[in-house]
């Protein structure tokens, strides 16, 4: 016990809303705002007037505030979540307290993955999925129309892969690791494939490769591949990782928070970008240079893609580690070439540098894959990073995440509405 926390008074038992507001230090109100986001829990007090709190749990709240910087407290307005998993500070980024592109560049997607969940280096681990799963999830994917997305594709695998698991509602730690290592080659197997079928125990980028492209894979570029899979498995707490982490806190099981994420993923502010970026990349390629093709962009009054990052003021780390790599791709020189002519000719008018969207583009280009490759690859990375979250999650009080809304409405009480006359 240091001077900064003395013992705090209350013991087990049953305290009044105005002794919680006490330990607390905030007004009566602000107990209930905690109430209401999960954060404490709340008794109706015998005979039914006001509302007992249970005192260790108010004690933690009290020393987790006092920890915590004011801007996470409910009355501050700015959503806040304490994690152990990533850490971006300027211009690098930490998976647990090691620098995540050092560890993308030496280890697999899977060993990073492990290392995500677990926080432990699992040399030479490969995922591999039940056939009854991946058989499931092929016929459900395999009856979507043609013209159907890669986002939508693996939604789909991953509800189909959740009817065929009857143990998805054990949220333990290992059952979840269990699916997790399941889920993700289950999503891989369910996409139709392009090339040479590979063999269980290839990685999952070679996996994944032909999946994407009809061409054979040489070493440097499934090397790309897998560590674009590395890089992209967490960023901190991205618009679909957040929706996964309120799926969670709701109890969600794991196959339903995965898909909440891929939901918010289709954006084309998020997952998507890199599909924009590739079809320009493909227009600069057929045009020679880039100059009338940024200029068709800034004239219609959009950014151009692939550039900038808003967490990232600097250079976008992940896109320097897989532009450092695609150098040794074979056939890259062209798209590498084409995708400096973006930054250059941009760089005029705002001198923004290259993301990792961009970066994407040059490997998807190169390797004769379709334009919503990228968001494939994406989807299929942070869906490791997503499981990360949703364990860190369960630790957690259940329903914490659930702000509450600024009512700006018509104020109450107003007369019923009139039902329009028929026609």
């Amino acid at each position: 016990m240091t001077d900064q926390e003395p013992a705090l008074a209350y013991d087990t038992r049953r305290i009044s809303t105005k002794q919680a507001a006490e330990l607390l230090g905030v007004k009566p109100e602000t107990v209930y705002a905690y109430v209401s986001r999960g954060q404490l829990s709340s008794r109706r007090s015998t005979g039914g007037r006001g509302s007992t709190f249970d005192a260790k749990e108010v004690e933690a709240l009290a020393r987790r505030n006092r920890r915590e910087p004011a801007e996470s407290s409910p009355a501050a307005g700015k959503l806040s979540v304490r994690t152990r998993i990533t850490l971006i500070d300027k211009d690098r980024y930490y998976f647990r307290g090691v620098d995540a592109t050092e560890l993308a560049a030496r280890h697999s997607y899977e060993e990073v993955a492990e290392w995500l969940w677990t926080g432990v280096l699992r040399p030479g681990v490969t995922f591999t999925a039940p056939e009854a799963s991946v058989a499931v999830a092929r016929r459900a994917v395999d009856a979507l129309p043609e013209h159907t997305g890669p986002t939508d594709r693996l939604r789909v695998a991953a509800i189909a892969a959740a009817t065929a698991d009857p143990l998805r509602f054990d949220l333990s730690e290992q059952a979840v690791l269990g699916t997790a290592r399941t889920l993700i080659p289950t999503l891989v197997a369910a996409l139709p494939i392009k090339g040479h079928d590979p063999r269980d125990g290839d990685s999952l980028a070679h996996r994944l490769w032909a999946r994407l492209s009809g061409r054979e894979a040489d070493e440097a570029s499934l090397r790309a591949l897998d560590t674009a899979l590395a890089l992209l498995v967490d960023h901190d707490l991205a618009a679909s990782t957040l929706a996964v982490r309120v799926a969670a806190s709701a109890r969600a099981h794991a196959y339903a928070a995965v898909s909440a994420g891929l939901g918010v993923l289709e954006g084309p502010l998020h997952g998507a970008a890199s599909g924009l970026a590739h079809r320009m990349l493909l227009d600069v390629l057929d045009r020679g240079t880039a100059a009338p093709v940024v200029a068709d962009e800034l004239r219609a009054g959009r950014r151009v893609p692939g550039l900038g990052h808003r967490i990232y003021p600097g250079e976008d780390p992940r896109a320097r580690v897989l532009f450092g790599l695609l150098e040794e791709v074979p056939r890259a020189a062209p798209a590498l070439a084409a995708a400096r002519d973006i930054v250059d000719t941009t760089a005029r008018h705002a001198p923004l540098h290259a993301n990792v969207d961009l970066a994407l583009a040059v490997l998807t280009a190169t390797s004769g894959m379709h334009a919503s490759a990228g968001e494939t690859i994406f989807a299929v990375a942070r869906t490791a990073g997503w499981i990360a979250h949703v364990l860190e999650e369960y630790d957690e009080a259940p329903l914490r995440m659930r702000p509450s809304g600024h009512y700006v409405g018509a104020r109450p009480p107003q007369p019923l509405p009139q039902p329009l006359p028929e026609q």
